[in-house]
């Protein structure tokens, strides 16, 4: 999955990784649309961007921490910026309908799966996803080549196990309901303050280096009292 010999082209792929892990983000995923069939896209190479360990010290030092939806406002400032410095243009899974579809564009990169459970699951920090935005680059430049093999091929499938009312599965993917019942109970509160434990059991996730912090802040998103 590369594109022409960097020599030949004006913007080189590690140029924009470091911009993006300056800001405290990290690159979930590279494609080239034209040979992957990416929805909504007709050519170029498109870089997904996630958060890493150092986005969330980031977010708190950042005027928008303060204000209403800050990880989506902070996103928006910050890569927005990003997108005008480097001559791309920015795409963000919020802010629809319509919104840009970023399952059809992770999936494309070979970084990303679905999981037992059918969460998605990335290469490098597990199920621990937090798609950020992308950057839509006109020119196609090399980036770097993946295997494009889930790492659930070897894995003991833990998740499956792991919730403890069995609302992430491998049978019927997600019951919401049986989810949302579970957080509002004394014992959920172990998954409100330190996350949803069927994502948090992938051997990958460690590796994304979540603050329990962060982890309590989506889940108030998701389960607000």
């Amino acid at each position: 999955m590369t594109g022409p010999n960097p020599t030949s082209s004006s913007i080189a792929y590690d140029h924009v990784d470091q911009a993006i892990q300056t800001v405290g983000l990290i690159v979930m995923g590279a494609l080239h649309p034209r040979l992957t069939g990416a929805k909504q896209l007709e050519g170029g190479t498109l870089i997904l961007l996630g958060a890493g360990s150092a986005f969330w010290p980031k977010l708190k030092s950042a005027p928008e921490w303060l204000s209403a939806h800050p990880v989506d406002r902070w996103s928006s400032r910050v890569i927005g910026e990003l997108a005008r410095d480097l001559g791309a243009e920015a795409h963000f899974p919020f802010g629809g309908p319509p919104y840009a579809p970023f399952i059809d564009w992770a999936l494309k990169s070979g970084r990303t799966f679905s999981s037992p459970v059918g969460a998605l699951v990335h290469d490098t920090v597990g199920m621990m996803i937090s798609f950020r935005g992308a950057l839509h680059f006109a020119e196609e430049f090399s980036i770097p080549q993946v295997t494009g093999i889930s790492p659930c091929v070897t894995c003991a499938a833990p998740c499956a196990q792991a919730c403890p009312v069995g609302a992430l599965n491998n049978h019927s993917f997600y019951d919401v309901g049986a989810c949302h019942s579970h957080l509002s109970t004394v014992e959920g509160q172990t998954c409100m303050t330190g996350g949803c434990l069927a994502r948090l059991s992938c051997p990958l996730s460690k590796n994304a280096g979540r603050d329990p912090e962060q982890s309590a802040h989506h889940m108030r998103a998701f389960h607000p009292s």
